[in-house]
């Protein structure tokens, strides 16, 4: 556990610390000197004894949370978390996000969904802090009606940072794309394919609209340029396949980007081996069973139900 290993590393530290201290007279033969080593060293010392005191009693209020984490026992954690928010009434931005995610680990969406609605009446920050798991919640468990009015009524809301925005507005073009809405899907697509600072966003984006729905656009050549600039200002910037590689590792760890993994990884071929035969994005998707891997650190889903075809949704 490396909060453990923490502060056993402050502990030693500060006992290295105070050894020097102790043994500054023996080092030092001028009283004079040690005095003042141990004036300048002291508040260093008191201040890192403080912070020890604090990190002790907060690694043992939450031992046991800590210790479920080590151990990817989502189930228990599950069930711990739940005590603490349903039956203790602490409905913290922490505990609901981590509830929301155990969740989503061991594909309990109805209960994600249960969550939100508790959240949103006992404390609703707490749902607009974590948009980005009960939307994609919505859309993994097949309610795409549900899931383009829920970021709708968020987008129109306007409280969310500018990357989470973005990645809103993509989710809603997606839900849209999912339940047919292509016109809306198109619009949100469009601007995030020229528009985006987030290369993962930009190409998802210019990848939808070049594979999805330039065929069905009664614009069907500014479908085709949005795309297009899109896949170029993402090709300009990074270079290479390995290069996108790495932009989408660093972002990996968040769930709504594991969701969405084996279009992200599609996206990659086509961005930068164009010439390539690559599968089109309305393939059927098994998003429940490849996209949690990497949230769930190599656990298998073992999931039978897939995510509809795009094109037919």
């Amino acid at each position: 556990m490396k909060f453990k290993y923490l502060i056993i590393a402050f502990s030693i530290l500060i006992v290295l610390f105070l050894l020097i201290t102790a043994l500054l007279p023996l080092i030092i033969p001028d009283p004079a000197q040690t005095a003042n080593l141990r004036y300048m060293t002291s508040p260093l010392l008191f201040f890192m004894s403080a912070i020890l005191v604090c990190l002790g009693i907060f690694f043992l209020i939450n031992y046991r949370l800590f210790l479920l984490l080590e151990r990817e026992d989502w189930p228990a954690l599950a069930y711990y978390l739940e005590q603490k928010i349903y039956v203790k009434n602490r409905y913290s931005n922490r505990y609901v996000k981590l509830l929301a995610s155990s969740y989503m680990v061991i594909s309990d969406y109805p209960s994600v969904i249960k969550l939100e609605s508790k959240a949103f009446l006992a404390k609703k920050s707490v749902v607009e802090k974590n948009v980005l798991i009960f939307g994609p919640a919505r859309v993994i468990s097949g309610d795409y009606k549900g899931a383009a009015a829920f970021f709708k009524t968020h987008l129109e809301k306007g409280k969310l940072n500018k990357q989470d925005r973005e990645w809103v507005r993509w989710f809603s073009g997606f839900s849209c794309l999912l339940i047919s809405a292509f016109d809306k899907a198109e619009t949100e697509f469009m601007t995030l394919a020229v528009s985006s600072s987030d290369a993962i966003i930009a190409g998802l984006s210019a990848y939808f609209l070049a594979n999805n729905l330039s065929g069905k656009s009664l614009r069907q050549q500014d479908c085709l340029a949005a795309a297009e600039n899109g896949r170029k200002r993402i090709v300009d910037t990074l270079k290479t396949l390995e290069n996108w590689k790495k932009e989408v590792n660093k972002a990996e760890t968040a769930i709504h980007v594991a969701i969405v993994r084996k279009y992200i990884n599609e996206t990659g071929t086509w961005l930068f081996q164009k010439n390539e035969p690559v599968p089109a994005a309305s393939t059927t998707n098994d998003l429940k069973n490849s996209n949690l891997d990497e949230f769930k650190e190599q656990e298998s889903m073992n999931q039978d139900s897939k995510i509809q075809d795009p094109e037919n949704s």
